[in-house]
């Protein structure tokens, strides 16, 4: 049976995930401060994007994700493993996205992958220390942003 701490933490880790997606889709990219800690590790590369520290990743996402005029992400199937102040999760992530085109040339893509984050309780609630894209698909199979 969990614990009344257990089930706390399962629900501020479960908050701090659906907060990022929702600072993403609305492109309010200040807000993953309340998701991130200031010294956190990302890395997007295995879906052709960029890996480094908190602040690096933080204004790629700006100018990565202002090629799209729609996306979407939706991350369901948490796994967590929690021990005492860490946490780790594995989160799958279904994400359609439209790239910008001339009008009437719109299309979308569909991506899915796994977050492997590694979290921390921190003063100001739980935060992603390291995150990892990992088994990333596309459909169509193949996509190429220079096509844009």
């Amino acid at each position: 049976m969990l614990s009344l701490q257990e089930i706390s933490d399962r629900m501020e880790i479960e908050d701090v995930l659906n907060r990022y997606a929702y600072a993403i889709d609305e492109r309010n990219f200040d807000d993953l401060d309340n998701v991130f800690t200031p010294d956190a590790t990302i890395d997007y590369s295995q879906v052709g994007g960029d890996k480094g520290d908190y602040t690096h990743i933080k204004a790629y996402l700006k100018t990565a994700l202002a090629k799209f005029k729609y996306y979407n992400h939706a991350i369901s199937t948490t796994r967590m493993k929690i021990d005492g102040d860490k946490a780790e999760t594995h989160s799958i992530l279904w994400n359609p996205m439209m790239p910008n085109g001339e009008r009437g040339q719109e299309r979308f893509f569909f991506c899915g992958l796994t977050y492997h984050d590694h979290l921390v309780r921190t003063p100001k609630g739980w935060r992603i220390k390291t995150r990892v894209e990992e088994n990333p698909y596309f459909y169509p199979k193949v996509y190429d942003p220079s096509e844009n």
